[in-house]
């Protein structure tokens, strides 16, 4: 009862942050210079012709007034049409999301998998070599662009070793092995930069744990190194290592367009550049507002499960 509690009071606080983030995608996506009327129909279009488009799209009306209406229609699932093509923006962009989060979710698995036990055993052994050579690879990887690291993965497994293919994307309704074989790369490069990150984070978490009074208690019982580390040590230290995970899918599934350019993916990324290049005000508005909501329900998740893993602290 007190769990359910808490995550409705947790959701119920993220309607807030949702509110203004509405405003400030709406107000900065207006401010972007550029007239969308004139870029549809071209320089050479009439004043007339591009009066009566702006009016079709309700650009000629107040900015309060344009807000009002894409707020209410927002409340009702409706996040308009895109001005370049037509299409309703709800389905297309929840088509790109399930491209980015496939990517992203399996990218985040593979490094947390073997992010977190490479930071632990380093920090078990602090001052060792492994621990060096950790620490120096970690350091590494967090200084590598993932746009530079995708552009090598490329040059040296596409281009000189003719492994994997440089460009496209095949959908999974189509040819499974030719979709999983397109993703190896952009999965490979997001997670060797994130393996970096956690690694650090581990290490740091798991150095905490390690001087803290019960694991000299659990070596004084004779219990096995691996034991102390695995059984005792790991739920403590692996609760600030997942709240870090939270922060990194959020950030991930808004910020994956670099690596979706350098591979050409059509995800969620990639459909907010285009449409930023486009001033396709519904379809940016609709990736922001998205992007948002994914990250705010993302977190109020990593939150409820929080008590899960490390037993002192509760919903309560």
């Amino acid at each position: 009862m007190h769990l359910l509690r808490y995550a409705g009071l947790r959701l119920l606080s993220a309607i807030p942050t949702i509110l203004l983030v509405g405003i400030a995608v709406f107000l900065i996506v207006r401010l972007v210079p550029g007239d969308p009327a004139r870029i549809l129909l071209g320089d050479a279009a009439t004043e007339e012709a591009l009066a009566d488009l702006r009016g079709q799209m309700g650009l000629d009306r107040s900015i309060v007034e344009q807000f009002i209406i894409w707020g209410g229609n927002v409340l009702r699932g409706d996040l308009g049409n895109s001005i370049a093509n037509g299409h309703p923006v709800l389905p297309l962009v929840l088509d790109r999301f399930a491209v980015s989060s496939s990517i992203v979710l399996v990218a985040v698995g593979l490094a947390a998998l073997v992010a977190v036990p490479a930071g632990m055993l380093a920090a078990w052994r602090q001052g060792s070599a492994r621990d060096l050579a950790v620490v120096a690879l970690s350091s590494l990887l967090l200084s590598l662009p993932s746009f530079w690291l995708g552009l090598i993965l490329l040059l040296v497994f596409g281009l000189e070793l003719g492994w994997l293919p440089v460009v496209g994307y095949v959908p999974l309704a189509d040819d499974a092995r030719g979709w999983l074989i397109g993703l190896i790369l952009p999965i490979a490069t997001l997670a060797l930069v994130e393996v970096g990150v956690i690694a650090r984070m581990a290490r740091s978490a798991t150095i905490e744990v390690r001087r803290l009074e019960y694991i000299a208690h659990a070596r004084a019982k004779g219990l096995r190194e691996s034991t102390v580390l695995w059984v005792h040590a790991f739920p403590n230290a692996f609760a600030p290592t997942w709240t870090l995970l939270g922060l990194i899918l959020g950030n991930l599934l808004g910020g994956i367009a670099v690596v979706e350019t350098v591979f050409t993916i059509p995800g969620l990324g990639r459909l907010l550049v285009d449409a930023i290049y486009a001033r396709d005000y519904p379809v940016v508005q609709g990736c922001l507002l998205f992007i948002a909501l994914v990250y705010v329900v993302v977190n109020a998740l990593v939150d409820l499960a929080y008590p899960l893993l490390d037993p002192r602290v509760t919903a309560e």
